[in-house]
């Protein structure tokens, strides 16, 4: 029987169809890449990667010989100077790009406004900055910020009309700015299609992957993609504040026009002119000095990906997705879920979401047993599925811890509705 088809709602299948799923799994091994804390399901990958176990040494050697030791000699002696690109190159591979494409460092935040700046000034006179309404919070403050710098008027687009606003107003939209990742839902859009459907218009797209780079397969070469940023501390686990990563297609090089231009990406940094010339290439979207203890935690992290096919990723992502939506539907009916991420594969990222209007409580319910998601307001309990580290019997496990709090209403106790901070 397929193991993503309904089953009576018998917590005991569904447990023994997790195990056959992960006793198939050709990407089990790669649990042991991570260190994960005993008696502990992570399903919030998608906010913050589980820890690598390259990492640690990592660390360790860039703390005390690195630094320590070698000193400022380290730029050259141990490549800090080159990390920025080398880095940039790691990731590439993981988004599709060739070499020189790519650079990392920097927050997100920093990236993504000077990339937007950057695509906006490709395309002079046009007036239109298009972006989704959904966008995550941090970019849709930083296209309104954008827009005031340079004169331009925002309009919030859902991702899903898009391609009718481009028909539309096509001749006076500069930049589309995007997520193919819902970051509530999980729902995946095509990147391709709306890339084609931007550049028909004359407008250029910025995409936004922090929900897609090392959790779906990202074409950017491919799919004529002109910039995109993501960063490094989700599905890439390179640790809590990981640097981003920026890419920019090599044909626009040459006209890239970005608004904070620190001396790391001068065309020659240590002859300290007074005047900003950009290097040649992808160094040119260099900034400042990069926090070099992350960057090379980062760098750290990306060996979990040695030898592993995103493709491969990508299939058991689509199986943990699939059978956690399946197992709820099978064990949580008439307790007051409903799903919010799309049924069909094609629509689906590497997260799935229900909603439930205490969604709070139950994901702190859910902490104190072990089994750490999150929530986005107003009612929506996220679960990230790293397919690197995540199994199918965590998914159960996530779906029976659930079934067991709504049925004797644990979650309703009171420490649980007091807010933290973060959610």
């Amino acid at each position: 029987m397929d193991p993503h088809t309904a089953a009576p709602s018998d917590p005991a299948a569904w447990a023994r169809r997790a195990a056959d799923l992960d006793a198939a799994d050709p990407l089990a091994g790669l649990r042991s890449r991570f260190l994960l804390p005993d008696g502990v399901v992570y399903l919030d990958g998608n906010s913050l990667g589980a820890l690598p176990a390259a990492v640690p040494a990592a660390l360790e050697d860039a703390v005390h010989r690195q630094w320590g030791t070698d000193l400022i000699r380290s730029w050259n002696a141990n490549a800090w100077w080159d990390a920025p690109l080398r880095i940039g190159d790691t990731l590439g591979r993981l988004v599709g790009a060739d070499p020189g494409q790519v650079v990392c460092g920097d927050s997100t935040s920093v990236q993504i406004f000077n990339i937007l700046t950057a695509a906006a000034r490709l395309r002079p006179g046009r007036d239109l900055l298009l972006t989704d309404p959904d966008h995550f919070p941090t970019d849709q403050y930083l296209a309104a910020s954008v827009a005031r710098l340079l004169g331009l008027t925002v309009r919030g687009v859902p991702i899903a009309d898009l391609p009718a606003a481009l028909a539309a107003d096509g001749d006076r939209v500069a930049v589309a700015a995007y997520a193919p990742v819902d970051y509530r839902t999980g729902e995946l859009s095509d990147m391709a299609a709306l890339t084609a459907a931007v550049h028909a218009a004359g407008a250029v797209v910025c995409w936004d992957l922090c929900h897609a780079a090392g959790a779906i397969p990202v074409e950017l070469d491919a799919i004529g993609a002109d910039f995109a940023v993501g960063c490094g501390y989700k599905y890439l686990s390179g640790g809590p504040g990981a640097p981003a990563f920026a890419y920019v297609a090599a044909r626009h090089h040459d006209a890239f026009d970005h608004a904070v231009t620190g001396w790391h990406g001068h065309a020659d940094p240590f002859a300290m002119h007074g005047t900003y010339t950009p290097a040649s290439g992808i160094a040119r979207a260099r900034i400042g000095t990069p926090p070099m203890l992350s960057m090379l935690a980062l760098e750290a992290a990306l060996t979990a990906f040695d030898g592993v096919d995103m493709a491969d990723v990508r299939a058991k992502s689509l199986s943990l997705t699939g059978f956690f939506l399946d197992c709820a539907d099978a064990l949580l009916a008439g307790t007051g879920f409903t799903a919010a991420t799309p049924r069909e594969p094609a629509r689906r990222g590497s997260q799935a979401a229900l909603r439930h209007a205490d969604a709070y409580p139950l994901v702190q319910a859910l902490a104190d047993r072990g089994i750490i998601g999150d929530m986005r307001e107003p009612d929506i309990l996220r679960f990230g599925f790293n397919a690197l580290y995540v199994t199918h019997a965590d998914a159960f496990a996530a779906v029976a811890a659930l079934r067991e709090i709504t049925a004797d209403g644990s979650y309703t106790d009171a420490r649980y509705a007091v807010r933290a901070a973060v959610t």
